[in-house]
C-alpha cells in the first residue's frame, strides 16, 4: 500500500498594508509624508520644500529663524500698491456719486468749520475725497497715481495709509483754524501734498537729489496763492503735516523703529485732534 506524502502546508496569508491617512485630514488618504518628520500630509497640508514637501508646522518652525523682508523705512515689502489704487477708486466712486445725486453728496461730506464745530467731525476726513469738478478730480488723482506707489513702497501700506490721512486731516485743521466759518472746502490737495512734503524728506534721507520735487512744491505754492477760489490752508496744512511725519518715519532709529513710528503717528492724531477740540470749543463759545 502506497501512501501519498502530506501536501505541504499553505502560507500564513499577509495582512493588507494599511493606507496611511493625513495628519490634520484623518478621511484623507495619502502617501506623501513631511520631509522632516515624515507625517503623512494631503495636498491641501503640502508645502513646497527645497527636496519634496514639508507639513504646515514644519514651515512655520523653519520660518522662526528667517529674517522677514521690509520696506526702505521698516514696513512690510510692498510689490503691488493696494493702497494707492483704494484710494484713487474711493475718489473716482465719490465723484461718480456727486455726478449721479447733485450737490447732496458735496454739501454732506465737504469741509465747513461751522459743521465742524457743531459735531460733524466726519468733515475733516470726507473732505479729502469730494471734488469740485472733473479737472480738480483728475489733477489730484494724477498726483496721488504718480507719487503714492513710491511712498507707499518705501513705508509700507499701514504707513503710507497713515501718511495720506493724517496729512489730509492735517489740512483741514489749519482750515478749521483759519478759514472763515461758512467756507466750505473739498480735495485731496492736503493729502497730496502731504506726500509732496513727504517725497521731499524721503529723497534727503536717502541722499538723493531733491531740486525736482523742491520746484515741484514751489511752483504748486505760487499757483496756490495766486488764485483765491484754491484753499492755501489745506494746501499748507497738508504739506507740514505730511513732510513732519515723514521725518519722524524715516529718521526713526532702527533699533525699535516700528515702536518709534507708531509712537509718531499716534502722537501726530492725538495733536491735530486736541487742536480740533480746542478750535471747536472757541467756535461755539463765539457763536453763544
Amino acid at each position: 500500500m502506497t501512501s501519498q506524502p502530506p501536501s505541504s502546508p499553505l502560507p500564513p496569508e499577509q495582512p493588507a498594508e494599511e493606507v496611511p491617512t493625513c495628519y490634520r485630514h484623518p478621511d484623507r488618504e495619502t502617501w506623501v509624508r513631511c520631509q522632516r518628520c515624515n507625517r503623512p500630509i494631503c495636498p491641501d497640508c503640502m508645502r513646497d520644500a527645497a527636496v519634496g514637501f514639508q507639513c504646515p508646522e514644519c514651515v512655520a518652525e523653519g520660518n522662526k529663524g528667517v529674517r522677514q523682508a521690509r520696506s526702505t523705512f521698516g514696513g512690510s515689502v510692498v510689490r503691488t500698491p493696494y493702497v494707492t489704487w483704494a484710494i484713487l477708486a474711493l475718489n473716482a466712486i465719490v465723484f461718480g456719486a456727486q455726478y449721479l445725486l447733485g450737490n447732496r453728496v458735496t454739501l454732506q461730506l465737504a469741509m465747513w468749520p461751522a459743521g465742524v464745530a457743531m459735531g460733524e467731525y466726519h468733515r475733516l476726513i470726507t473732505a479729502a475725497v469730494v471734488h469740485g469738478g472733473i479737472f480738480h478730480l483728475v489733477v489730484n488723482t494724477w498726483a496721488l497715481y504718480v507719487v503714492g506707489p513710491y511712498l507707499e513702497r518705501a513705508f509700507g501700506h499701514v504707513r503710507f495709509l497713515g501718511l495720506y490721512v493724517l496729512s489730509a486731516l492735517g489740512g483741514s485743521v489749519l482750515g478749521l483754524w483759519l478759514d472763515p466759518l461758512d467756507q466750505p472746502s473739498v480735495g485731496a490737495s492736503g493729502a497730496v501734498y502731504g506726500l509732496f512734503g513727504a517725497i521731499f524728506v524721503v529723497n534727503r534721507r536717502l541722499n538723493m537729489d531733491v531740486r525736482g520735487i523742491a520746484v515741484l512744491i514751489g511752483l504748486n505754492l505760487v499757483i496756490t496763492f495766486l488764485f483765491p477760489t484754491i484753499s492755501w490752508t489745506g494746501h499748507i496744512g497738508g504739506l507740514v503735516t505730511g513732510a513732519a511725519l515723514a521725518a519722524a518715519l524715516a529718521y526713526a532709529p532702527k533699533g525699535n523703529r516700528t515702536l518709534w513710528q507708531v509712537a509718531a503717528l499716534i502722537g501726530a492724531l492725538a495733536i491735530l485732534l486736541a487742536l480740533v477740540f480746542v478750535r471747536t470749543g472757541a467756535i461755539l463759545a463765539s457763536l453763544a
